[in-house]
């Protein structure tokens, strides 16, 4: 994607750079500027005409678009259209302007301004390859780059930048095929059925603790496997959030579901830790032993935080905040909560968890300002941050009373998946461990209803509530026996 980080905190301005200001998408004052329809405040572009804003992605003989403004349109621009019908409008706007270089006094210039549509093509193919694996936009990709090149005098760079622009282009849809189709392979957690009544895992069954007894060392392949699986969302995958939900208002642009199975996928990971933690509580037959894997599993989630793993640390914390594990009132009262009664702080939903926030800027003002890989990493809690951008979205229309599209407001939207797709693209510095990463992605996870029978087993009902659900459960166990 575009190397953006540097130029997007100058474009934006402090209005943009934080939160989302009350007044954002207003007109205010302004003058037009570029296509005649695109208004500008202080020198930001905020809203224009949908066409305007296609015509400034378009470069011209004396004119190349910044590039964070070609990512931050390329990525919107979906919400309003289909990426191939954007390829052929930039291509209609290409070909008037050939043709008028080719009819006026400028024509030498034609192979500079050829120079430039190629290099806006490459930087749309990098930054969003999966636009082209649509046929239809394949298709305007080849007609564009035909027209740029049809004329005799141009020299062979022009067609060798197209070359080379293809192939990238085909090695990483390539690339995403196989990355896709292997983690469909990829089974989830087998659900156990969980214990019979009565009937206790043998001592010797495998746990996390005789796999790994370091909290330290499992929260680096914690942050290992966050790190592999946020790696494959891309930017157009987040702004196909605010695509589909359009699709439903009946907008134009109809969002493909399956390009969220990375989005999907993701999240599955946090339910699948969440159950697992629960899982390993739950099935411990001793007291003393399930003390020590709450415990266990408290270090880990506080480690997971000094690292800037919050996606796990708050997998865990909602693993031991499960009704079978919340329930085990005898176990939790041999447990140290203090440290525990810190995360909780962390991650108090009050105040739009106005504490984790905090920690989240605290660990993005040290990645900005590291020295080590170590330092860098910064793994937000995906469902928080995707409620963001749903919030932003609806709190802030597309388009203006005028008619314009409100740019800026995707200008913000932009920014923060820019910042979120900065985090993903750090290289884990923890060294991996197969065998542990193994069973936290195979491990057997009880169902909700095996995680019940094996509390109950290990605690007993205490009011006519859990009574009555005991009283289910082992009838229905029963019953299928």
């Amino acid at each position: 994607m575009p190397q953006t980080s540097v130029v997007f905190s100058s474009i934006l301005g402090p209005s943009c750079s934080g939160q989302v200001q009350p007044g954002m998408g207003e007109r205010g004052g302004g003058a037009s500027g570029g296509s005649g329809d695109l208004i500008f405040q202080d020198g930001r572009l905020v809203s224009g005409s949908l066409e305007a804003l296609m015509e400034h992605l378009v470069p011209t003989v004396d004119y190349y678009p910044d590039r964070t403004y070609i990512f931050t349109f390329l990525l919107s621009s979906r919400v309003f259209m289909p990426p191939h019908d954007l390829l052929a409008r930039v291509g209609q706007i290409c070909l008037e302007q050939r043709q008028q270089l080719e009819a006026g006094p400028e024509k030498a210039k034609l192979k500079s301004f050829s120079a430039k549509i190629v290099q806006l093509l490459k930087e749309w193919t990098e930054a969003f390859p999966y636009d082209f694996q649509d046929e239809k936009a394949m298709a305007e990709l080849k007609a564009i780059t035909h027209r740029v090149t049809q004329c005799n005098e141009e020299n062979g760079t022009v067609k060798k930048a197209i070359a080379q622009m293809t192939q990238s282009l085909l090695l990483s849809l390539a690339a995403r095929s196989q990355l896709q189709e292997l983690r469909e392979k990829l089974r989830l957690p087998a659900v156990d059925k969980g214990p019979v009544l009565k009937a206790k895992p043998p001592a010797t069954q495998k746990d996390i603790l005789g796999v790994c007894c370091d909290p330290l060392v499992l929260a680096q392949q914690l942050t290992h496997i966050e790190l592999d699986r946020v790696s494959s969302i891309h930017p157009e995958d987040l702004m196909q959030i605010i695509s589909h939900m359009d699709s439903l208002d009946n907008h134009r642009c109809r969002g493909d579901l399956t390009k969220t199975y990375s989005l999907e996928a993701y999240d599955n990971w946090f339910n699948c830790l969440s159950m697992l933690v629960a899982t390993e509580v739950c099935r411990v037959v001793k007291k003393k032993h399930r003390t020590r894997m709450l415990e266990f599993f408290i270090d880990v989630a506080r480690e997971c935080f000094n690292i800037g793993n919050f996606n796990s640390m708050m997998a865990i914390i909602s693993g031991m905040n499960l009704s079978p594990v919340a329930r085990l009132k005898k176990t939790w009262s041999k447990v140290k909560t203090a440290k525990f009664d810190v995360l909780e702080h962390h991650m108090d939903p009050s105040s739009n968890f106005c504490n984790y926030r905090t920690a989240l800027q605290g660990a993005t003002q040290r990645s900005q300002m590291a020295n080590s890989s170590r330092e860098k990493i910064v793994i937000p809690v995906f469902n928080l941050f995707v409620k963001d951008i749903y919030f932003l979205h609806k709190i802030h229309t597309n388009h203006l009373p005028n008619g314009h599209v409100n740019f800026k407001k995707f200008w913000e939207i932009s920014r923060q998946i820019h910042e979120f797709m900065t985090w993903t693209q750090v290289e884990c510095p923890f060294e991996k461990d197969k065998k542990i990463q193994s069973y936290l992605l195979t491990a057997p996870i009880y169902s909700e209803e095996a995680l019940f029978i094996a509390s109950f087993e290990s605690e007993g009902p205490e009011n006519h509530m859990e009574k009555d659900s005991w009283k289910t459960l082992r009838t229905t166990l029963l019953n299928r026996a």
